[in-house]
């Protein structure tokens, strides 16, 4: 038996102009990330809870990316998602991404679980120390795939820079 927690948002769907009435509904995100990620898509104008929902067939960090890397066409190809949309989609979000880009997967590629926030804060490290939001995300990425165990953010780097520098 294994726990699960789901991060919810709730919303009211409906229509009570038209003589209809509200129905609460609730929705589930496997982390605080995903449901952030979600928030802010619907934030956009044109995108609402439906829409959004409709629109998320892809892992977050897939649309993330096409958000980050200005991919209007790949954005397009996602249900509900126009080209007037994405283009929208994009102006408000592409800045805002960069966080959700580097969602990654829950365990490394050994099975053993990454603490939470080592990869955010190895994230922001990276960019203190001056590389670019698209070079960290790509440093952080190679890492993981290693498949070497990073405990802390300290063992993170040192294992970026090894890796990059070599000894």
């Amino acid at each position: 038996k294994k726990d699960v927690v789901l991060h919810t948002i709730h919303y009211m769907d409906g229509n009570v102009t038209s003589g209809g009435r509200l129905t609460p509904r609730l929705v589930g995100f496997l982390s605080t990330a995903e449901r952030d990620f979600f928030e802010l898509f619907c934030s956009v104008d044109g995108v609402g809870v439906k829409k959004a929902l409709r629109a998320m067939t892809q892992p977050v960090q897939d649309t993330a990316i096409m958000i980050e890397q200005q991919d209007a066409k790949g954005l397009s190809g996602l249900p509900g998602v126009g080209p007037a949309t994405a283009e929208r989609i994009i102006a408000k979000l592409r800045r805002k991404m960069p966080k959700f880009a580097l969602l990654v997967r829950r365990e490394t590629p050994s099975g053993e679980k990454i603490k939470d926030g080592v990869v955010e804060d190895t994230y922001q490290a990276l960019l203190a120390l001056g590389h670019n939001e698209s070079d960290a995300r790509q440093l952080i990425e190679q890492a993981l795939a290693s498949g070497d165990k990073f405990k802390d953010v300290e063992a993170m780097i040192q294992g970026i820079y090894k890796k990059k520098f070599g000894s």
